[in-house]
């Protein structure tokens, strides 16, 4: 088996807020800066397609995540913004930031924290009571100015990855990135290749990899997309995760990979 080995990098100065170098000319993007079509919601609790909380919404050129409608507490209401499309081998670039403050009720570790979903499920399989889509997950984390928190980090719901030749099970896998503090528009870059390979950037700078995303067979979700006994995720969707904290895309492109 070819030898897996993730690249680490050590940083120093200041934190470049640039995607890996590519020609402008070659993205494309799935944000048209005046509203969401092509894309459809799923909130838990609610069927494919229905945000009644305009938890996804469009304003002044920006994909705006927010609870204002929300009534109470938060109340495990996870959502996910699903492109209509599928994608194999892909370069995804956002600009993203978080804003104000956590709603009520939302759990600790979801303060400044939300995620690009990645060869996932389609919306329409999900169950009304799920909480995650079945995916890979670059998780977007933001710092509270004082303590340091790695982002663009690796979250597995429903999957498992190889990493050094040895199956990874653990839920979340930290990157090497130094920590993104404040309500500043930050970069990142996902490289997708299939079944092959997934490399995280953060703004220029490559802070994970792995390979051969997969499902989980332990996991009740992932069962039920187990086709013949494959487990390998070789494409997918893409989403854009709501876990209680307000937080605003500006750009979402993505440029195809042979």
């Amino acid at each position: 088996m070819m030898k897996h080995i993730i690249l680490i990098f050590a940083f120093a100065g200041a934190l470049s807020c640039h995607a890996p170098k590519n020609h402008q000319d070659e993205w494309f993007a799935l944000f048209d800066g005046e509203s969401l079509k092509d894309w459809t919601p799923k909130i838990r609790g609610h069927e494919c397609g229905e945000d009644p909380y305009q938890t996804f919404r469009v304003e002044d050129g920006v994909i705006k995540i927010g609870y204002e409608n929300y009534e109470g507490n938060f109340d495990g209401r996870f959502g996910h913004l699903f492109y209509d499309e599928e994608f194999s081998h892909y370069l995804l670039k956002v600009e993203y930031r978080f804003v104000g403050e956590q709603h009520p009720g939302g759990p600790g570790w979801a303060w400044r924290n939300s995620g690009l979903m990645l060869h996932g499920q389609r919306p329409e399989t999900m169950g009304t009571t799920q909480e995650f889509p079945v995916s890979i997950e670059m998780q977007l984390l933001g710092g509270d100015g004082k303590n340091e928190r790695a982002n663009a980090n690796l979250c597995t719901p429903g999957t498992n990855v190889v990493m050094n030749d040895e199956l990874v099970r653990r839920h979340c896998t930290n990157s090497t990135s130094l920590t993104c503090h404040g309500d500043e528009w930050y970069t990142v870059t996902v490289e997708v290749l299939g079944g092959e390979v997934i490399r995280h950037y953060l703004g220029e700078e490559l802070v994970l990899e792995y390979q051969q995303p997969q499902l989980d067979d332990r996991d009740a979700d992932a069962q039920r997309l187990i086709n013949n006994g494959e487990l390998l995720l070789t494409s997918g969707t893409i989403s854009l995760q709501s876990e209680s904290h307000p937080m605003e895309y500006r750009s979402v492109e993505i440029k195809m990979l042979d």
